[in-house]
């Protein structure tokens, strides 16, 4: 809220505090949790060669990772309302450089695992404790612009993430991920100590535990399922039991959620049609992004032998684009309307994922980057104008619960669409790669061979995401039509 006598901005305890270098941190903050969503990518190879695992096990550090924050997500929403938000983002600060230190020092893969997930459950909470802050301190004249720059900061981030990544790895060891976000992360907390204020109202608020148990079992284990295919089949046991777990215990999850009071996921925003279409389009569009995102460098690095700056710099003008179109299409969304444009732009997407089906070990470098680039070009037309049209379809009371369920489906899904790409990669290509025999006989035979196994893979992980752009193109011809006066 506002001073009125002076026009400066005070907190809940009638405090007057400087706005800007409150929104400075949170800034900082927010870019740099932010950052590790995708940084790790293409680290990817060197992480498998370091602990001798293979990319089924090591894409556990993003899907995981998004896994985690799609969980938190949901409870944030009862922590804003029960905690002191200047608190609130402190800890989850906090907990994200806890995480950071425990990547730093590990020494097995699994201890990493371990200290993404922490990680994540901070970056799950600083994203909405920053929007709903960014949302909360400024007048309706000013939200948008506030707003804008929170999608930015949210929206760069990931997309940079690989370069930074690419650049430290080519000049020290993948352990210079992590220590260089300690610095950031410290200093974050030293400014918010003295900047953040308590700027959001406090009640008390239930929070319903074993809806939180059973989404981490049910997600959880319908992505480990899925993350599974890579090294078994579809008819083992460990798969599909853990699937069934996983789908019935979401089931009673959903239905716990309609019947409670106060639910962790108020799903009863999905009983609007159009908010329905628009969530699914967005996570179908951004487990597209993510999920080509960690593939690509895998392919460059391991099939091209390319060098880890290299892949980060091939999925550059790609983040560039993203993040400049950002703004850009909210004023052509107001002048098209969402519908035009998601059908551009999943149009877009579709046809340049199916470009990369017939990629081979020689495909020149020139061709990637430009196909990557209006790919990330066509994700832009859809995702921020389908979330506002998806929103928009939401009475005022809802848009809270809407914007929670809209970011968690995204992240839930994003994840374990990763997990299938990666799977179905890793399944075709130990299903391709020819017998020690061969290895022992011919090995030069067995080297080629083995090559090429590797690209068929990866065009398989391509198919699959080419079925995931036809999904969603089919899905975008069912948004309303823009009405001749909004034209």
């Amino acid at each position: 809220m506002t001073n009125e006598v002076s026009g400066q901005p005070v907190d809940q305890n009638g405090r007057p505090y400087n706005r800007i270098a409150l929104v400075l941190t949170m800034l900082i903050g927010t870019f740099s949790t932010f950052l590790t969503s995708t940084m790790l990518t293409t680290a990817f190879p060197t992480l498998m060669t370091s602990f001798h695992i293979n990319a089924n096990t090591v894409q556990w550090l993003t899907t995981g990772f998004m896994l985690v924050m799609g969980i938190v997500i949901p409870i944030t929403g009862f922590f804003l309302q029960r905690f002191d938000s200047r608190k609130l983002y402190l800890s989850a600060i906090l907990i994200f450089s806890v995480g950071t230190v425990i990547c730093y020092f590990a020494q097995s893969f699994w201890v990493i695992l371990i200290g993404r997930l922490v990680q994540a459950a901070g970056v799950g909470i600083t994203a909405p404790v920053y929007q709903t802050i960014m949302t909360s301190i400024f007048p309706p004249s000013q939200r948008g612009a506030a707003m804008g720059t929170a999608g930015i900061v949210i929206g760069l981030a990931p997309a940079i993430g690989p370069t930074f990544s690419g650049w430290l790895l080519i000049h020290y060891s993948w352990r210079m991920l992590f220590l260089s976000i300690m610095p950031i992360s410290l200093i974050v907390l030293v400014l918010g100590w003295f900047t953040l204020r308590k700027v959001l109202p406090t009640k008390k608020a239930p929070i319903d535990w074993l809806s939180v148990l059973m989404s981490v079992v049910g997600f959880g284990s319908m992505l480990f399922a899925f993350s599974s295919v890579g090294d078994y089949q579809w008819t083992d046991p460990i798969v599909y039991v853990t699937l069934t777990i996983g789908v019935i215990v979401v089931a009673l999850f959903v239905w716990r959620s309609l019947k409670i009071k106060n639910p962790l996921l108020q799903l009863k925003v999905f009983k609007n049609g159009e908010f329905t279409l628009s969530a699914f389009l967005v996570a179908v569009a951004f487990m597209s992004m993510n999920g080509f995102t960690l593939v690509l460098p895998l392919y460059l690095q391991t099939i091209r032998g390319e060098s880890p700056l290299a892949s980060g710099l091939t999925l550059l003008p790609g983040a560039i684009v993203i993040g400049a179109m950002n703004p850009i299409t909210g004023r052509v969304f107001d002048r098209l309307g969402a519908r035009n444009m998601a059908i551009t732009g999943m149009f877009l997407l579709t046809v340049t994922t199916a470009s990369f089906i017939p990629i081979t070990a020689t495909t020149p470098v020139i061709y990637i980057v430009s196909l990557y680039t209006v790919r990330m070009f066509g994700i832009s037309m859809v995702m921020m104008p389908v979330t506002t049209t998806g929103m928009n379809a939401l009475p005022l009371n809802l848009i809270s619960d809407g914007t929670v369920v809209n970011n968690t489906a995204r992240q839930v899904f994003a994840s374990m669409g990763t997990a299938v790409l990666v799977s179905v990669m890793s399944n075709v290509t130990n299903n391709q790669t020819p017998g020690h025999g061969v290895a022992t006989a011919t090995p030069v035979l067995f080297k080629h061979l083995a090559l090429q196994a590797n690209v068929v893979g990866f065009r398989y992980a391509f198919l699959i995401a080419t079925i995931f752009g036809v999904m969603g193109l089919g899905l975008t011809f069912l948004l309303k039509k823009p009405s001749r006066e909004a034209a």
